[in-house]
């Protein structure tokens, strides 16, 4: 074999191993109701994404106090909270927002899309508008984290 194609070789392997490692899947935990069928469709899109995904299944009285252990201020709930890499995601938050949050790794509990809003990932409906992804900070003291 000539040098050439051995570094192209070379060169391609390594290009390959980078890729596979940036998009390495992040391990998500998702805490959710037993008949949330959202929670579902917010599972699945992370899966579409890359993620693995595993699925605890909690009472509601429960998930409260995970809830609050995590951080969520009761404003800014939604009906599923997910845990990755140490950062509380609630509701149906996009990617964009999620890579976002674990490339900068700011000093936050997480983030939030709070409610239910139609058109959000794995939720049914149309958009009415961007979808407004808060900060999980100092309880009480929410700030936009981003628009997507």
């Amino acid at each position: 074999m000539k040098p050439l194609p051995i570094l192209l070789a070379a060169a391609a392997l390594s290009l390959s191993a980078a890729v596979s490692a940036a998009s390495a899947a992040h391990e998500a935990v998702v805490y959710k109701q037993p008949y949330c069928d959202c929670c579902e469709g917010h599972i699945a899109y992370l899966r579409e994404h890359g993620y693995t995904v595993q699925v605890q299944v909690l009472q509601p009285a429960e998930l409260a106090r995970l809830k609050q252990q995590a951080g969520v201020d009761p404003d800014l709930a939604s009906c599923h909270t997910t845990l990755i890499d140490g950062y509380a995601i609630e509701g149906h938050v996009p990617v964009a927002a999620i890579e976002r949050l674990l490339r900068e790794r700011p000093a936050i509990r997480g983030i939030s899309l709070p409610g239910m809003p139609a058109g959000a990932p794995g939720h049914p409906g149309q958009r009415s508008g961007p979808l407004v992804v808060m900060e999980l900070g100092a309880p009480g003291q929410a700030r936009e984290f981003m628009r997507d």
